[in-house]
């Protein structure tokens, strides 16, 4: 069930980190945006509508 969301995951990682590569910028808006992604990913499934 959690296979498919960990291969996503990957190539992004990967995508992002080729990114990060070639516009050394790019690295503190990847960071900024991963971490707000997998903090409402954390805190979505939570709370109770």
């Amino acid at each position: 069930m959690f296979q498919p969301i960990g291969l996503i995951w990957g190539i992004v990682t990967l995508i992002f980190g080729l990114l990060v590569i070639v516009y050394p910028k790019f690295l503190r808006y990847t960071v900024g945006i991963y971490l707000v992604i997998v903090g409402l990913w954390a805190i979505i499934p939570r709370l109770h509508f």
